[in-house]
């Protein structure tokens, strides 16, 4: 057998294996400097920052381990970049900002058509690498990619969203008209729990719109493919090295590779290639969608990415250059960015926390209801501002209690790579622990428990953060699990003796971010759309979040902010409005200088 360590010089000569099997992105990989060897050879591999058009490693040596959520392994580490790293990252996307203005917004349109073509192209690498750093099922995973790249597309026909307005002769001779323009440099700070979805929601919008981003993914999965780890540990290959021959993999044949990897008998050519070939490569989602980007034609400067925690939020929040701000995450986090950047003059919008409800009807269909109300409460592990967490009866709710336990454990818990699972891991100890405290609280304050999920155990994973579907009965608005998200696999149900008692249940909370209902009645369904306080509302649609076309609405304690993202609201956040009044006519030579308010009539 070869050794086990093989030399970025031997991973270079794969190349001359079979030179007819790689494509153009093969060189697009090398010339672009995607690939930075400082971080690869680091063990475990540290996630580069994007600065400029080139993946760098940081000169930090401060890092935050990244745990892979179904085996606690430390897969890749997250460098605390520095100040100085940051303010490179900002200075390269203000230095790109005027020529990326300047770009006719066709030009910016090709190439949001060409990003939604290549996410299509790799969105199968895409969805494997979002499962192995979040945990989600591979199927959820997909509709991770899917959803943002919605956004992707809608923002290739945007330019009919930035139009502005014009009236001619508002007085004699005299137009005016408005437009709009991009702001400069803008950023984002992601959550964990949709690692392609959300950057989606962010850059395409702002950069479409003439604009240049920095993004901070979430210090949770932002990085390193954890795929290879697993392999490496399925096969006893040590980590270090094994990542060092997926530059030149990338578009190998696949029955070569095999021949390859049989003949030569190196474990590592396998892991590393059939990682980088099948599965993603050696990058994060945020990652792997700049390099797209910059594939599509982004031009360099335009996409920035930076890696780190409070530090780095707080600088995103205090730094000049920087004039809006997009987050999606918890209450804590959100109402600090938005207050300490619009205290800065920043624009914000900030998407966070929830409590979504469904009121169930007893006219609602038994079985569409039943299989809507356990899909959007557990999957993704119940990791969604929009899982269905709350559910409304009306009218005695037995039977539908009884029957929701019997369809939620038929749900298959196990890590996200397995075929048969349903939902996968939360995504750490600290999140597990909290989940199973507040499900705890709830029994201790009075609930039933009538499906426990605490105690499971997945072999194979068995250190993995897994909680099974958890349903508590007769949940009361003053216990700890209905005034907390708990954001994970855990559907609360309570009572109410009518339908007026319901909506008054639901608009009671603070959170205003979804809310369903499920019944066959048209007027109890205009009743409930009319009277609801939720920004998004679904009938017999569990989980309502709109095609981008519209804007995702949280409202109250869900969102702050005047406008919202994507859609019309996204763009109006990520441009300004400039009015331009003009008069091109021969002005008289005669009558001296008036200094009284010019005006449209004569007085």
């Amino acid at each position: 057998m070869l050794p086990l360590k093989i030399s970025i010089q031997r991973a270079r000569n794969l190349k001359a294996l079979k030179p007819s099997i790689f494509a153009l992105r093969s060189s697009y990989y090398f010339s672009t400097g995607v690939v930075e060897p400082s971080s690869s050879l680091r063990s475990p591999p540290r996630v580069p920052n994007l600065i400029g058009g080139k993946f760098v490693d940081s000169q930090s040596s401060s890092t935050i381990d990244v745990i892979n959520p179904a085996t606690q392994e430390v897969v890749s580490q997250i460098p605390l970049t520095t100040n100085e790293e940051f303010k490179a990252a900002v200075s390269a996307a203000k230095h790109a900002f005027p020529a990326w203005r300047n770009t006719p917004i066709t030009t910016r349109q090709r190439v949001m058509l060409k990003l939604q073509e290549l996410i299509r192209r790799d969105i199968d690498k895409l969805a494997m690498n979002i499962t192995t750093e979040q945990g989600k099922t591979l199927k959820d995973a997909h509709g991770d990619v899917f959803r943002g790249l919605e956004v992707v597309e809608h923002a290739c026909g945007m330019a009919t969203l930035q139009m502005g307005e014009y009236v001619p002769n508002v007085a004699n001779g005299i137009d005016t008209f408005s437009i709009r323009e991009p702001l400069g440099v803008c950023a984002g700070i992601c959550p964990f729990n949709f690692p392609a979805m959300i950057p989606l929601w962010m850059f395409p919008v702002a950069v479409t719109c003439g604009n240049t981003f920095v993004l901070k993914p979430s210090e949770k999965d932002p990085g390193e493919n954890l795929l290879v780890h697993a392999l490496c540990k399925r096969f006893g290959a040590p980590l270090h090295g094994t990542k060092l021959c997926c530059i030149q993999a990338r578009e190998m044949d696949a029955s070569y590779l095999l021949w390859h990897i049989c003949t030569e008998e190196s474990i590592i050519v396998l892991l590393s290639i059939a990682v980088t070939l099948f599965f993603g490569g050696e990058t994060g989602a945020s990652t792997i969608l700049a390099e797209l980007a910059m594939e599509a034609g982004l031009p360099n400067g335009v996409l920035n990415i930076v890696h780190g925690t409070n530090d780095i939020v707080n600088a995103i929040c205090d730094d000049e250059d920087i004039r809006a701000i997009s987050f999606v995450g918890s209450n804590t986090a959100g109402m600090h960015i938005y207050s300490r950047a619009s205290a800065k003059g920043k624009r914000v919008q900030s998407n966070m926390g929830a409590k979504n409800h469904a009121i169930v009807l007893p006219d609602a269909n038994t079985d569409a209801t039943l299989n809507a109300l356990v899909a959007a409460g557990f999957g993704a592990a119940g990791q969604r501002c929009m899982a269905l967490s709350t559910v409304v009866f009306v009218g005695d709710p037995q039977s539908w209690e009884n029957k929701l336990v019997e369809c939620a454990k038929s749900l298959k818990v196990n890590a996200g790579t397995e075929p048969d699972a349903d939902l996968g891991p939360v995504i750490s100890k600290q999140a597990k622990e909290r989940v199973c405290k507040l499900i705890e609280s709830g029994v201790k304050s009075g609930a039933r428990l009538l499906l426990d999920g605490r105690n499971i155990v997945v072999p194979g994973y068995e250190d993995g953060n897994f909680i099974g579907p958890t349903i508590l009965s007769g949940v009361t608005a003053d216990m700890d699990c209905y005034k907390e998200e708990i954001f994970g696999p855990v559907l609360l149900c309570m009572e109410a003796d009518s339908f007026e008692e319901a909506i008054h249940f639901v608009n009671r909370n603070k959170y205003g971010n979804g809310a369903a209902i499920f019944t066959t009645s048209g007027a109890a369904a205009r009743k409930f759309q009319t009277e609801i306080e939720a920004g998004q509302v679904g009938i017999n649609v569990p989980i309502p979040v709109p095609l981008p076309f519209f804007s995702f609405t949280g409202s109250k304690a869900s969102f702050a902010g005047d406008l919202n993202f994507y859609g019309k609201a996204g763009v109006n956040f990520y441009t300004q409005i400039k009015t331009i009044t003009q008069q091109w006519k021969d002005l008289p030579g005669g009558g001296g200088v008036s200094l009284a308010m010019p005006t449209s009539q004569k007085l």
